[in-house]
């Protein structure tokens, strides 16, 4: 049986955790899951990184497939994943239903707390479109410590970033709430790839999982977990 070694980002990252106990299970093989920001993920894979498989956003994996760093026969798609707001547990949570309503909460807010990877830059921008100016958006390194911040700091904070992260933080007991999604106009919807990388060291294996992720049970997984 082989050991798979999978390097991901996003916030499709619980979901591929779950599938890959299920895989373990069903086939012995050992999968191995680290996800990062998208930034370093994208540099280890371009650097040639012995991993097997790799996910990551859709423009990610275009890169990828243009490098000759994966396979592309072995490219799934896992799902989209849509943005949103929270803010410190217990706090008033703002109307986001509307254009005007977020720019509302937004003005009222001291700052918008992002990341640096490309859902953060995504913000940073729309904020910009919106009339506000630079300073609005305060940068963490990646979503855990953006809500990190959100939950421990006095200030009227607003966290950015994929739902489906949010709600895991929430779940894990990070004191914060969900505000709620991006107004339809506003929203970014990202898609998350996976693809078995040509440095692989256990391709068959590699592609037998990238061929589970597209079973039945596998995307009830990911959906579960607010991936569609």
């Amino acid at each position: 049986m082989a050991e798979i070694k999978i390097l991901g980002a996003g916030p499709v990252k619980r979901g591929v955790t779950q599938i890959a106990a299920q895989f373990e299970q069903g086939t012995g093989h050992r999968v191995n899951v680290e996800f990062t920001g998208a930034p370093t993920v994208r540099e280890r894979v371009l650097a040639g990184e012995a991993v097997d498989v790799a996910v990551v956003p859709q423009s990610a994996m275009e890169e990828f497939v243009a490098q000759g760093r994966v396979s592309a026969d072995t490219r799934v798609t896992l799902g989209r994943s849509r943005m949103g707001l929270a803010l410190r547990k217990g706090a008033a949570a703002p109307d986001l239903t509307t254009v005007a309503a977020f720019k509302q909460a937004v003005a009222a807010a001291d700052a918008v707390v992002v990341n640096v990877a490309s859902s953060g830059n995504y913000v940073v921008k729309l904020l910009e479109k919106q009339g506000f100016s630079a300073d609005k958006a305060v940068k963490q390194p990646d979503t855990v410590k953006v809500m990190d911040h959100v939950a421990s700091s006095a200030q009227n904070l607003l966290g950015a970033g994929q739902l489906p992260e949010i709600r895991e933080l929430v779940d894990k007991g990070v004191a914060i709430a969900l505000a709620g999604p991006l107004p339809d106009e506003l929203q970014s919807i990202t898609a998350y790839d996976a693809a078995v990388t040509t440095a692989s060291a256990n391709a068959a294996a590699a592609a037998e999982f990238a061929a589970y992720l597209e079973l039945p049970a596998a995307r009830a997984a990911m959906a579960a977990t607010g991936i569609d």
